[in-house]
């Protein structure tokens, strides 16, 4: 059964990426505005847009532009950006791993902030310290996380200028990297001077993205985790005279975070998805940064080849999710 459901996944995975890129090479197509026109001087003519139109293939039909897009793609070209004029895989690989660090980073802080608020919640139900968690739970996730990377920059960037609310390191502090990942990079390398740089950067951006994601994380596993308290098995480590800590976290947890893992990669999906809008406050240079700019200048090559990856992303993650949640639920694997 593991098996016959890992093909189907897999085939719904390639069927979602080609309705997807199917839907963004059309949909960018049809928005009005020249591209070309963009790049050309006040000064140009009609024969150098002209010109230009033919060279990015602009001038074709969109279903003989997407055959000839399909082409390049199968032998590993995704074009060539109209603004920088470089390979847009170059350009999008070299970004990711940006964004990679800044994603992973935020879900581990939101994990580890939710996860404690749930577990903490659970402990002390029923008293006012629960309801406190509850409302600072509400306050999280009522507020975007672009506005929590705004009160972040004034509270840590004015008032009180704790940490670096811009840019991804320090200038002085700089190497010749040998991949993107700086901050596995300078901790295989042991520099751990750059590495806090690093850290110190990526720290107000990943905190803004985690808070909202930390409430949904608190939230599930809390109410999760309440419904497993009731359970007989639950009940009889009680009576074995188990202290309530041991009950909660070795009895109720292990089976009240198997819906909490399904939120999670899901939400770590859109935790990617919500790094352009942060990337761009804290001018991190990462994948949403390019992307507004690539909205911007209309760089059609450089956007279709975002959005693809990022719904690669997206889907692997779901993928693996979900075949992790079968692994881990007997019910679901011996079916």
């Amino acid at each position: 059964m593991f098996w016959q459901k890992l093909i189907a996944r897999i085939g719904t995975t390639a069927v979602t990426l080609i309705g997807v890129a199917v839907i963004v090479f059309v949909v960018i197509r049809v928005v009005p505005g020249n591209p070309v026109a963009m790049m050309l001087p006040p000064g140009a003519t009609e024969a150098d847009v002209a010109r230009l139109t033919a060279l990015y293939g602009l001038d074709k039909s969109i279903p003989a532009q997407f055959l000839i897009w399909v082409q390049g793609v199968l032998h590993g070209d995704f074009g060539t950006s109209i603004t920088t004029r470089q390979p847009v895989l170059d350009l999008v690989l070299g970004r990711l791993p940006a964004t990679l660090e800044l994603s992973i980073m935020a879900l581990v802080m939101a994990v580890a902030i939710g996860g404690t608020a749930a577990l903490t919640g659970t402990r002390l139900r029923g008293t006012k310290a629960e309801g406190a968690i509850d409302v600072a739970n509400g306050m999280a996730l009522s507020v975007p996380d672009f506005l929590w990377g705004l009160a972040l920059i004034l509270l840590f960037g004015v008032l009180m200028p704790v940490f670096h609310i811009s840019g991804r390191v320090t200038p002085s502090l700089e190497l010749p990297f040998t991949t993107g990942f700086y901050l596995f990079e300078s901790l295989f390398r042991l520099r751990f001077d750059l590495w806090a740089d690093i850290v110190s950067h990526m720290l107000m951006p990943a905190l803004a993205l985690a808070i909202p994601l930390a409430a949904i994380i608190g939230q599930l596993l809390k109410q999760s985790l309440k419904e497993t308290m009731h359970l007989d098995y639950v009940t009889l480590s009680r009576t074995k005279g188990y202290g309530e800590n041991h009950v909660i976290t070795r009895e109720a947890l292990p089976n009240a975070i198997l819906p909490t893992l399904t939120l999670v990669g899901v939400q770590f999906t859109f935790l990617i998805g919500g790094t352009v809008i942060v990337e761009r406050l804290f001018s991190y240079e990462g994948l949403g940064n390019m992307a507004i700019d690539a909205v911007i200048n209309r760089d059609l090559p450089l956007i279709q080849g975002i959005v693809i990856l990022f719904a690669v992303i997206f889907t692997a993650v779901n993928l693996v999710v979900d075949l992790l949640y079968t692994v881990l639920n007997p019910r679901l694997r011996h079916g």
